[in-house]
This record gives C-alpha cells, sequence and structure tokens, in this order.
C-alpha cells in the first residue's frame, strides 16, 4: 500500500474459534462476521497461547510470548510496564488512537499508549473489593457503569440481571437494549468516527465483553436460539464425568451443570450474544460504508480466549483444549493490502502476539524488536504454538501444531496427546495408541527445549519434573 489505511482492531471476550457460520458451525448465526471473512482472510488455526484475559490481551498489545511478557496466569493487580505498545507504536507513527470498551489492565485507567480510552470492563472482582483506593475502584473508573447510573439511577449495576460474571446461567437483559453494554461499546465508537480528526488516519480498537458471561442478551437475540434444539458439546473418551456433578457450581464456574437444560439454556445464552456482538458489528461495517472508509480501512476481528461450553463437562476457559484456547481470526482491508488472498482461508499457524505486528505493517510503522509475532501476511514456518496456563492442579503446557497437541499438566504429571486432523474435537485421548509413540517422543523433547531455562524448574536431566511450584508473572 501506498498510504496509511485506518485500522478497525474489533475484539471479543471468550469467543469459541468454531463459532462462526462460515466456519460450519450447525447453531450459531454470524451473518456479519461470516461477511468480512468471505471478503478478507480466516485463520483456520488461530490460538490464544494462555487462555485467559489478562496474559491473552498482553499478548495482543505488546507482540510478545507469555515468556517475555511474563504473565502466565490470570493475576490482577500487577502494573502493566512495557516499552512498546501496539497503540503506542501506532500514536507514535501519527495516529489518532482511541480503544473503546474493555482494556483489563492495571492499574484500570492504564493507557497503554492509546491517547484515548472509553472504558467499560465489565465484572472484575478484584477491582470493586471495598478495600481498594477510591481511585482504582472499578465504579469509579468505568465509563459505561458511570452511564448506566446516569441513565437508571445511582444504584443501577450490570449485576441486575441476577448473574455472576463468571455463572453459566442465563436471563435477558431486563432494561432497553441501548443501556446494554455490547449495544453502548458501538455507541460510544460510533461517537469517535463521528469526531475523529479527519487529517490523521485513526487506529480505533472496538472490544466488546461479550460474548464472556453473564449471558444476558437482550429477549430478541435470545429468540434466536431459547427454544431451538442446539448439537450437544464434545465430551471426549477421557472426560471425567463426576466432576461436574459436584463442581457445576452457578458462581465462579469450572465444569458444566449436570442438568441437560441448564447446559442447553446456557449455550442459547451463549449464542445469543454472539450474534448481538455479530449484530453490533454490522452497525460498525455500515458506518465505515456510509462514510467511506470502508475502502481504508484495515480490519482484524479477533477473541482473547474461548469458553469450554460443556466440552468435556468444564466450562470457562485456561484450559489446553481447543473450546479454551482456538480462536477465531479475521483480516480484511483493501484488495492491495490483502495481496489477492480476499476470500480465502488460511492454514497458517497464528497467535494473538502476531495482530501488533500486522497491523504495524499495515500502518509503515517499524516493528519494534521486542516483538515476537509476525505479521499475518507474511508466511513463515510457524512449526507450533506453546500454550500454558497457570490452573491449580489443571495448570498445563502444551505443544499445539495445528496438527496435533502435546498436553502435560505440570503438577501431576499427567500427559495427554489429540491427532487434531482426525479428532478435531478432541474426543479420543491417544496418549498411549502405539502408532503416535515416535510422535510423542518428538513433542515431549520439543517441550524439555522449551520450558528448559524456566524458573520454576519443570526440566531436570533432559526430563520433564511435575510438581514445582507456581506463579502467575515470570520475573522479565
Amino acid at each position: 500500500m501506498t498510504h496509511r489505511p485506518n485500522i478497525l482492531l474489533i475484539l471479543c471476550d471468550e469467543m469459541r474459534g468454531d463459532c462462526l457460520g462460515i466456519a460450519g458451525h450447525p447453531d450459531v448465526k454470524t451473518p456479519w462476521l461470516d461477511n468480512l471473512a468471505a471478503t478478507g482472510i480466516r485463520y483456520a488455526h488461530a490460538y490464544s497461547a494462555t487462555p485467559t484475559c489478562i496474559p491473552a490481551r498482553a499478548a495482543i498489545h505488546t507482540g510478545m510470548c507469555q515468556e517475555h511478557h511474563g504473565r502466565v496466569g490470570y493475576q490482577d493487580g500487577v502494573r502493566w510496564d512495557y516499552p512498546h505498545t501496539l497503540a503506542g507504536e501506532l500514536t507514535a507513527a501519527g495516529y489518532q488512537t482511541e480503544c473503546v470498551g474493555k482494556m483489563h489492565v492495571h492499574p484500570l485507567r492504564n493507557s497503554l499508549g492509546y491517547q484515548h480510552i472509553t472504558l467499560h470492563d465489565g465484572y472484575l472482582h478484584y477491582y470493586r473489593r471495598p478495600d481498594m483506593p477510591v481511585f482504582e475502584q472499578q465504579r469509579d473508573a468505568d465509563d459505561y457503569l458511570h452511564f448506566l447510573r446516569k441513565e437508571l439511577g445511582p444504584n443501577a449495576d450490570i449485576t441486575d440481571t441476577g448473574i455472576d460474571c463468571n455463572s453459566w446461567l442465563t436471563r435477558p437483559w431486563p432494561y432497553e437494549e441501548r443501556l446494554h453494554p455490547t449495544r453502548w461499546v458501538t455507541d460510544e465508537s460510533l461517537d469517535f468516527l463521528r469526531r475523529r480528526d479527519r487529517d490523521k488516519p485513526f487506529f480505533l480498537t472496538v472490544s466488546y465483553v461479550r460474548p464472556h458471561a453473564p449471558y444476558d442478551p437482550p429477549q430478541a437475540f435470545l429468540d434466536m436460539y431459547q427454544n431451538r434444539r442446539l448439537t450437544p458439546p464434545s465430551v471426549g473418551d477421557w472426560a471425567d464425568e463426576s466432576s461436574y456433578l459436584t463442581e457445576g457450581r452457578v458462581t465462579i464456574s469450572t465444569t458444566a451443570p449436570a442438568d441437560p437444560e441448564l447446559l442447553r439454556q446456557a449455550m442459547a445464552g451463549y449464542y445469543a450474544c454472539i450474534t448481538q456482538m455479530d449484530f453490533e458489528i454490522g452497525r460498525l461495517y455500515m458506518a465505515l460504508v456510509e462514510q467511506h472508509l470502508l475502502q481504508d480501512t484495515v480490519i482484524l476481528f479477533a477473541s482473547d480466549h474461548g469458553e469450554m461450553l460443556g466440552d468435556h463437562h468444564f466450562c470457562r476457559k485456561s484450559l489446553p483444549y481447543e473450546g479454551s484456547a482456538h480462536v477465531p481470526m479475521i483480516l480484511t482491508g483493501p484488495a492491495d493490502y490483502l495481496q489477492g488472498r480476499a476470500g480465502t482461508v488460511s492454514d497458517r499457524l497464528v497467535e494473538l502476539r502476531d495482530i501488533m505486528p500486522t497491523l504495524l505493517e499495515a500502518s509503515g510503522a517499524p516493528i519494534p524488536d521486542t516483538v515476537d509475532g509476525t505479521s499475518l501476511l507474511q508466511d513463515p514456518p510457524t512449526d507450533y504454538i506453546h500454550s500454558e496456563h497457570l490452573n491449580g492442579a489443571l495448570s498445563y503446557h502444551a505443544i499445539i501444531t495445528g496438527k496435533d497437541k502435546y498436553i502435560w499438566f505440570s503438577q501431576s504429571g499427567r500427559e495427554q496427546y489429540f491427532d487434531l486432523q482426525k479428532d478435531p474435537q478432541e474426543r479420543h485421548d491417544a496418549i498411549r495408541d502405539p502408532q503416535y509413540a515416535n510422535r510423542l517422543f518428538v513433542l515431549r523433547r520439543l517441550l524439555v527445549r522449551v520450558l528448559s531455562d524456566r524458573e520454576e524448574g519443570f526440566v531436570e536431566n533432559e526430563k520433564l519434573i511435575s510438581g514445582r511450584p507456581l506463579t502467575s508473572v515470570l520475573h522479565v
């Protein structure tokens, strides 16, 4: 490209990589995202290497792998101090930079290089504690909460549905649709397009909290799924059928409900949240068309991580399985930018760290040496992704190739292996199948090499050592 395009980064929270109509999902409807994919490039093997909000967003904003940005688990209250960020580099390159919606950084109003932020972080337990300093409390820092209370009174809250932000319960949004946080993020983004500086290219990040729970879509979207037969979750021959019976709690849920009707309702609410977000992305798209900006705007859509949604009896994220770690990723823009790849599906293995170099390359800005990712439009040989997450007894490390996956649980030493080409839904744990013995040897040795210098001491004498003390933030 001979000039600097506008850049629109659309992020969402907790959307599975398979939940796109164009990817063949049997139930969820995503016409606007399908439209983006049909005019751009869809990356079928996109992953979140450390699949919860904080480490995933660190990868997005810094372009680093987890060993370099330091966040290998979910840990609030740790300052974000990085010399190079996506927004900071684009601001320095002369872009007008704005983020609307979720940041999930610390402190809450840390700009990460954006010139302006209109913030809504969802429900963050850490920042709603009464012992927090007033300037760090979410009720004062979050612009959406300020908006909602101006509209409905000082006692209004995002918890008014009665659903926790980590629950699988579903209930329709109790207020007007215009007051829903998904709608608000779009409205504020459209307002940025109205007031932007026409003499500068813009970098706008539109960051939706949904489809992350609570599953509280407006009734019109819930009606699309509530009374339909939905495809049941995948359950592997290795899944523990006893765990979800005792641990499927309605708050801070890690496992699915035992009641199949409650699970079906959760799926309906989750899909409805996706379709509502898709509708709002359509509003953004139409605004670009009407303002004659579409032909000069690079658009990248991705999620920070997925959602297990009952697969193998799990809910939420922080796990190595496809529902948690596999994410959607779509890139589109002017025809010359896409280099003849419009309407294609890429089998390249990609990760969230690739977003920063992709968008910096589009802008013509230099890519800092700290960046580990590679532009999505380049074709380097990416053989594997090292995935990990601190998660108590389920803390893990994995080697993901796009064709198969080796998992080592660092506390118990348990191993799993999935042939993703034959078994994309991970229904069969092939760790003891003789035909994979040589492949397992190769992947196990690769993980030993990856972890050999880690501060936790995972490797001794060229062998993986389980049970080591863990940390959610590395010393980098």
